[in-house]
């Protein structure tokens, strides 16, 4: 830069003493001012000058030839007018003004790299996880890599949500996810969800590893997190509590139907004993013989498949039959979910569940005869499968599934199930709803996708136990239920616990201790399905700190599946209930030997037979004293019977007998087995079943 000062042209002398100040400043004299005495001079070759200089206390003014100040310089520094040759611009104040020193630059450019394209994004992402995967520093530690590469994710979702979909095949087929990645985590199947979660979950926290835990194994399962229930409840706990409600003596019939699972696509003679996917369909076939058929699809069902039209006809054709309900219907039956058979998503679609919707409450209305039906959504009733996001996304996100909703609303509206207020909570809640009978019984139906594994949006906040609000809703119904002296049924999918290997620990744990509120005098019983299995949970006081008969206060009961699906026989279960205080007094349950379905394929003349499996009261009460036959079959009596199990393992083999339905397929339960299986049945949350129970025997689908 040039600098109008003593070099320039312009530079004018004024007089001698300005002259000498120059010779001064460019070296031209050896000194100026005070000198050191040569005497006192301490360096052997005074020829390099002077020891010390002082300046003139003055400002040489003339240095310059223009100034934004006064240049006498008495009281501030001098600022000088600078031109720059160069740039032929001169400097303004402002640039050097010590009194208006700017925070930020705004005018020169700060350039930042140009933006990526989608693509680009992509290569960077994939190049970015593989590159974690590999990199020594996180040695072994999976869970590290694996929540570091959920970040990278991230932020491809949030730049380029386009691009989410093909991350997620890139590394599927890396990594050897899956054997056809595209079909599984392509945009038209689960990978724009994954894109969704992936973008708002809290990937490098605890969002993220449960992600990498429950969906690929690389973390350790977290411990359920501490519930802080202040402000949860509207009222504490009455105390003492009402008196109970006097039995009728009347007993009302109410069907527990399950996991009807019917498949349209079902092919007899097609492939039963394939290797992969869903059985007795012509698409699927046995790795080993693909060229001849080595179990052929029998027409009424079997053991590796869905229900075919035909099961699904016996069954409901045997159902007011078996439990003479011919001419006089159900009192209600509650229908405990999955309708859908067990495709994948690229064989799904939002009207393939529609139709079986529609399918299936039509044919429970014709063929159950009169009486409500009560049902509730199961993991596979939706499209993708298992998939149901919470309002709290926002957006258009918020209602991408309200499609289901308000078509399932619409078909319990058109079949007269539901009231208009039950059809409009089901609308904005989920597809769950409450309804008030006129007998005093609520119904309170949940949609259990909201605390089911397998839904990705469930790992959003996931340290929040109820991001969609759905345990919220039920808190709310139950003390509404409580203020207006009411007992409540409440009906869902996914069970709440069992081993715990279904639902998620945080939701469950709070859904524990809403049962421990508002039990025994307001609930009087809870409905699951899901397994397919015959199986039950006993809830606890106090998250079941003490486990014994007089700290026993709800159940669960699991109902058996319709669908044989997997080595199971198809059943059902009618529950014999007092008419006042809505507690069971007896369970009966039916069975379908699927084993000899083959055999009817050669006539016409006979279908499946349904027989009478076993009354619970008859099978499990011959050894709890002082229970009469009125007296119901609630959670004390069931936790004598855990005690009669812990006793005699017989008890334990005839509870498993009749957990697989009877079926030829259900392995013995002895050992350690029989002990786990107890723990189940006193575990009504999964924290409790993964924290007090041995795993491995939760299923007898082997």
């Amino acid at each position: 830069m040039f600098v109008e000062a003593l070099f320039s042209p312009a530079f004018t002398l004024y007089d001698n003493s300005m002259k000498l100040m120059v010779r001064l400043l460019t070296g031209l004299v050896p000194f100026a001012g005070v000198v050191a005495s040569a005497a006192s001079d301490p360096r052997p070759n005074t020829a390099l000058g002077p020891s010390a200089f002082t300046a003139p206390g003055a400002f040489p003014t003339s240095v310059f030839s223009h100034y934004y100040n006064s240049p006498t310089a008495t009281s501030a520094q001098v600022q000088p007018i600078i031109s720059d040759p160069v740039e032929h611009k001169v400097y303004s104040l402002s640039l050097t003004n010590p009194d208006t020193i700017p925070k930020n630059d705004t005018k020169d450019p700060h350039p930042l790299p140009p933006k990526a394209s989608s693509s680009l994004l992509l290569a960077h992402a994939i190049d970015q996880v593989l590159s974690i995967a590999s990199n020594p520093i996180f040695g072994s530690d999976t869970c590290a890599k694996c929540q570091a590469a959920l970040e990278v994710g991230k932020f491809l979702a949030m730049a380029a949500p386009d691009q989410g979909p093909a991350l997620a095949v890139a590394l599927c087929n890396h990594f050897k996810f899956n054997s056809d990645c595209a079909t599984e985590f392509g945009l038209l199947a689960l990978g724009s969800v994954i894109t969704q979660v992936v973008a708002n979950a809290d990937v490098g926290g605890f969002d993220g590893q449960m992600l990498c835990q429950n969906f690929l194994g690389l973390c350790p399962l977290p411990p359920t997190t501490s519930l802080n229930l202040t402000g949860w409840f509207a009222k504490l706990k009455p105390s003492p509590l009402p008196a109970p409600k006097k039995p009728s003596g009347k007993r009302l019939k109410v069907l527990h139907a399950s996991d009807l699972h019917i498949d349209p696509r079902y092919a007899t003679g097609s492939e039963a004993n394939c290797t992969s996917g869903l059985c007795c369909r012509e698409n699927n076939h046995n790795a080993q013989s693909l060229n001849q058929t080595v179990l052929a699809a029998p027409r009424f069902g079997w053991f590796q498949c869905d229900s075919p039209y035909s099961l699904v006809l016996a069954a409901l054709q045997a159902i007011p039959v078996l439990t003479g309900t011919e001419r006089s219907g159900f009192d209600f039956t509650v229908y405990t979910g999955d309708l859908v058979s067990h495709d994948s998503d690229n064989q799904l679609s939002r009207d393939y569940v529609m139709y079986t919707e529609t399918v299936i409450y039509d044919l429970f209305k014709r063929l159950l005869g009169s009486g409500p039906v009560y049902a509730t959504l199961g993991n596979h009733d939706s499209y993708n499968q298992a998939q149901d996001a919470p309002h709290t996304l926002g957006g258009a996100l918020a209602d991408q599934f309200s499609w289901n909703y308000d078509h399932v609303a619409a078909l319990w509206k058109h079949e007269n199930w539901l009231p208009e207020s039950a059809v409009q909570l089901a609308r904005a809640h989920y597809a769950a709803y409450m309804v008030q009978r006129k007998d005093g019984l609520r119904i309170i139906s949940l949609n259990t996708d909201m605390w089911y594994r397998a839904n990705y949006f469930n790992y959003i906040n996931l340290s929040h136990p109820d991001t969609s609000g759905m345990l919220r809703f039920l808190t709310d119904e139950l003390q509404e239920a409580e203020d207006a002296g009411e007992r409540a049924w409440i009906i869902g999918h996914v069970l709440s616990g069992w081993d715990g290997t279904n639902p998620l620990l945080n939701p469950t744990d709070l859904f524990y201790q809403i049962v421990d509120r508002f039990s025994p005098h307001v609930i009087a019983g809870i409905f699951w399905g899901h397994t397919h299995e015959d199986q039950l949970s006993i809830f606890y006081a106090n998250n079941a700190t003490t486990i014994n008969a007089q700290t026993a206060q709800s159940v669960a009961w699991i109902g058996p599946s319709i669908t044989p699906l997997n080595n199971l026989n198809s059943g059902f279960r009618l529950y014999e209930v007092d008419s006042s205080t809505f507690e069971i007094l007896d369970a009966h349950t039916w069975k379908s030997d699927v084993n000899a379905f083959g055999a009817l394929d050669s006539q016409l003349q006979f279908g499946p037979t349904y027989v009478y499996e076993y009354s619970t009261r008859a099978a499990y009460g011959a050894n709890v004293t002082g229970w009469g036959l009125n007296d119901p079959l609630n959670a004390t009596w069931w936790h004598l019977v855990t005690e009669q199990m812990e006793a005699n393992h017989d008890l334990v083999t005839t509870f498993n007998t009749f957990q697989g339905k009877t079926s030829a397929r259900t392995k013995p339960c002895t050992g350690d087995c029989a002990v786990a299986k107890i723990c189940y049945i006193r575990s009504g949350s999964a924290s409790l079943g993964r924290q007090n129970c041995q795993q491995g025997f939760g299923s007898v689908q082997s």
